[in-house]
């Protein structure tokens, strides 16, 4: 070892499943490969059981290939021997396996500050590499930012480095450092004022005088903008200022000449990457969300009936069109024994998975009613009850829930919920909410309606983002609208009516995308209808 003394050294290993640790280069000659004794053993058959070794020699950490069958690589490069340096990167041969990261425990500056003279050009030219070099191979954000603070520090000669943000109205410590690696006990106490208005008045270079706790130089740190062409620069407000750089020394520390440009150059680096980190947390955000909105979607769907029953005395027909991923809109039609339906329609206030589990909720109780026996005003009653529990009145869920027998005999209750449509020969009615929606008071009374169907009878449930459509130019489907689609067009049972509602939605929306989710379900009451003789016969025929 020519009698220096190795400095501390890490590899930084990533298995193939993603996991990363650090081992310490220690002892010297470090030896990597598959056999267990190795210092560092590596779980790969295609690794060879000595693959490699580094050792420490004229002043500098070597990796030299032990004859492995595979080779072995230094920055994607095969190599026999190699001077390793500061983020290099050693692999195998195989883009599935091992991948290490050699660092000094210092950092990019530790070598260079016991090598060259703090602020000369040399030093000034090898900080930049070494930032370079870090901003092409480094793993993380935190290491890069740490590289920019030692290039600062050899650009100006300064003794101690911080890179600040500006976080919770006051500066925040991201990066402490010395010329030899992080600062020992954390940042010290730094001069906050003199701070804020080098970040308020936003000059490229701002010296603060030496007081008690030392003089220093502050470069901001700018919010930057990527254009089309990848160029990136600064945005100009001062209200856009992140951070600062923030050098400080025992006494004066003011950059030598030509070292302005460096400065800035490094101040737009840090930015850079910052802005990079965030676009890409922002990213992450973006793909967890919708994943975990892909899964809700999923989970709804199979909540929702895939298909509604039937009885030789009613045919239903009905779906829900969700505006975003997941909806807050429920539809249910079920047995609650042989002669005997009850049925539910929802809408609870707010889009998205919070009304998609309030929904759910719903759901919950209104699938277990027909268990219960419960009249329909005690079940809406217990829901209401329900909601205020659980949200305090701050959402709420218009309701139509109802039972209907196979006599005709129908009871329901309009819950706040848009006018529910009986055709009924040639006659269209409408059947408005009678009572307040299930969450606003606890007061709240549910007196059901009751109508004596008859044969042939055309039911049609709703939420209100069917009414509430809009077109290109931004009109309302409406109520009149969805009237005349129903007793202008005569649908002569469930289905038809269904597929005629959203056709003629469809027309009239144009593609649209909407901001409200939908449900519909159509019901049709009485014995099936015979097919006609023109429907036996195949139409009219030929002439």
């Amino acid at each position: 070892m020519n009698g220096v003394e190795p400095p501390p050294a890490v590899l930084v290993v990533s298995d193939p499943g993603g996991d990363r640790s650090e081992v310490p280069l220690a002892p010297l000659p470090f030896h990597i490969g598959r056999l267990a004794e190795n210092q560092l053993a590596l779980r790969d058959g295609r690794i060879s059981r000595r693959h490699a070794r580094i050792v420490f020699e004229e002043g500098a950490y070597t990796i030299e290939d032990l004859g492995s069958r595979h080779g072995l690589f230094v920055n994607g490069e095969r190599v026999s021997r190699h001077r390793l340096r500061h983020g290099d990167r050693i692999g195998f041969g195989f883009p599935d396996s091992y991948e290490l990261v050699f660092r000094l425990a210092g950092g990019a500056g530790s070598l260079l500050a016991q090598t060259e003279v703090p602020g000369s050009h040399l030093a000034r030219l090898r900080a930049m590499l070494e930032v370079a070099r870090a901003l092409h191979a480094s793993l993380s954000t935190e290491e890069v930012l740490a590289t920019v603070v030692e290039a600062a520090l050899a650009v100006t000669g300064c003794s101690r480095g911080f890179l600040l943000l500006w976080e919770g109205g006051r500066f925040q410590v991201r990066v402490a450092r010395t010329r030899t690696g992080p600062l020992p006990g954390g940042a010290p106490r730094l001069p906050a004022r003199q701070l804020e208005r080098a970040a308020l008045e936003r000059r490229e270079l701002f010296w603060i005088a030496p007081d008690a706790v030392g003089g220093g130089l502050a470069i901001p740190l700018v919010k930057v903008r990527t254009g089309g062409s990848g160029h990136t620069s600064a945005v100009s407000a001062a209200t856009d200022t992140i951070g600062l750089l923030y050098m400080e020394g025992d006494g004066a520390c003011e950059p030598p000449a030509g070292s302005r440009e460096l400065l800035t150059t490094l101040a737009l680096e840090a930015s850079t990457v910052l802005e990079n980190a965030r676009l890409l947390e922002e990213q992450w955000v973006r793909q967890r969300m919708e994943q975990e909105l892909r899964l809700a979607q999923r989970i709804q769907e199979s909540l929702l009936p895939r298909r509604l029953p039937c009885a030789p005395w009613l045919r239903a027909a009905g779906g829900a069109i969700p505006s975003r991923e997941v909806g807050g809109d429920y539809y249910e039609l079920r047995r609650a024994g042989p002669d005997c339906f009850v049925l539910a329609i929802a809408d609870v206030s707010g889009k998205g998975v919070g009304a998609a589990l309030l929904a759910a909720l719903l759901q919950g109780m209104f699938l277990a009613a027909p268990h219960t026996r419960v009249p329909v005003e005690e079940l809406m009653a217990r829901a209401n009850r329900f909601l205020l529990e659980r949200t305090g009145g701050e959402q709420y869920a218009t309701v139509i829930y109802g039972q209907i027998e196979a006599g005709g005999r129908l009871r329901v209750v309009n819950a706040g919920h848009p006018p529910w449509l009986r055709l009924h020969g040639a006659r269209l009615e409408r059947h408005p909410a009678r009572s307040l929606p299930l969450g606003l008071i606890e007061e709240a009374c549910y007196v059901p309606e009751e109508v004596q169907l008859d044969a042939g009878d055309l039911l049609l449930f709703y939420t209100d983002g069917l009414t509430e459509a809009r077109n290109q130019s931004g009109e309302l489907f409406g109520l009149r609208r969805l009237e005349d689609v129903v007793a202008g067009r005569r649908p002569e049972g469930a289905q038809e009516l269904y597929d005629e509602v959203l056709a003629a939605l469809d027309s009239f929306t144009g593609g649209v995308s909407q901001s409200d989710d939908i449900a519909l379900m159509a019901l049709e009451f009485g014995p099936e209808r015979q097919p006609s003789r023109k429907a036996l016969d195949g139409g009219e025929g030929d002439a």
